[in-house]
C-alpha cells in the first residue's frame, strides 16, 4: 500500500470521511531537523504530521509560530532491546503509588508543563498545545499514565499511540521515581499489547538508560511505514492494568 493510501486511511478512521491529509515535505538539507512552520495547529493537521514522522515544537508563550520537526538522527527504543535497570525493577516491587492510564490527561499534560528542565527557559506545552493534543486524547490517538500517591498526582507521562508506535511527548516527576516505574510499567504494557518502537525524537539520558539509540531519519521512516498501519495484537488499556496488578 502506498504511504499517501495508509496514511488517509488512518486519518479517516480517526476522524471520519471527510479527513484531507496534510502533507509535510522533508528536504534533503534542513535546519536541525526543522522543515519549516505555519500560523495555525489543529488535531487533523498534528496527526497528519505523526504519520509522517513529523511533530510541533514551539514556545508559544513567546509568540513562536507552529514550528515542525522531523530531526536526523532519530532517537527511538525498538521494543526487542528494552530493558529496565535493576534500581526501578526493585523500587517497582515496593512502589507506593498507584498507576492509571487515561484518567487525567490534561492534568499529566499540565505536570509535564510545569516541571523545571535543565537548559529550558519556559515550556512549549502552550494552551494550543494543550488543547489540541487533549482532543486527539478524546479520540483514543494520545493516552497518559497517571502516578498517584494519597489521592495526589506524583508524577505522569502522556504520548501519541499510532499502530504499533508509540511517541513519547513528556513525562513530570514530582516524587521519587514516579515518572520512571510508570514509564516502565506502559513499555511493559505497550510490548504486552504488540507494540514495536517508541519513539523519544531526541536524545534524552532519562530514555537512553532504558536501550533506546539513534538511527537515521531514513530508517526511522522505513520503520515507521511499516509499523503505523499495523494493528497492536491487543488492547493497551487491558494490557497496562495487566501489569499494575502484577507490579508487585
Amino acid at each position: 500500500m502506498e504511504n499517501a493510501e495508509w496514511q488517509v486511511q488512518l486519518g479517516k478512521e480517526l476522524y471520519g470521511a471527510d479527513f484531507e491529509l496534510a502533507h509535510f515535505s522533508v528536504p534533503d538539507s534542513e535546519r536541525h531537523g526543522l522543515l519549516g512552520y505555519t500560523d495555525n495547529i489543529t488535531p487533523e493537521l498534528v496527526f497528519s504530521a505523526y504519520l509522517q514522522g513529523i511533530f510541533p515544537w514551539y514556545n508559544e508563550d513567546e509568540g513562536d509560530p507552529v514550528l515542525w520537526w522531523s530531526p536526523d538522527p532519530r532517537f527511538v527504543l525498538p521494543v526487542d532491546e528494552f530493558h529496565v535497570p535493576g534500581s526501578i525493577d526493585r523500587f517497582l516491587k515496593h512502589t507506593p503509588y498507584t498507576y492509571t492510564m487515561d484518567t487525567a490527561f490534561a492534568d499529566v499534560m499540565k505536570g509535564c508543563a510545569s516541571m523545571k528542565r535543565q537548559g529550558q527557559d519556559g515550556t512549549w506545552i502552550g494552551t494550543q498545545i494543550l488543547n489540541v493534543y487533549s482532543m486527539l486524547a478524546q479520540r483514543g490517538a494520545a493516552h497518559s499514565v497517571e502516578v498517584w500517591h494519597d489521592g495526589k498526582l506524583a508524577g505522569g507521562l502522556y504520548g501519541v499511540l499510532i499502530g504499533k508506535v508509540f511517541c513519547g511527548e513528556s513525562m513530570f516527576t514530582v516524587e521519587n521515581n514516579s515518572s520512571k516505574s510508570a514509564f516502565v510499567l506502559f513499555a511493559r504494557a505497550f510490548i504486552r499489547s504488540g507494540g514495536r518502537l517508541i519513539d523519544s525524537q531526541v536524545y534524552t539520558d532519562n530514555i537512553a538508560r532504558y536501550g533506546a539509540r539513534n538511527i537515521s531519519r531514513t530508517a526511522f521512516l522505513r520503520m515507521e511505514s511499516e509499523l503505523l498501519p499495523a494493528k497492536l495484537d491487543s488492547d493497551i488499556k487491558e494490557a497496562f492494568a495487566f501489569e499494575v496488578r502484577h507490579v508487585r
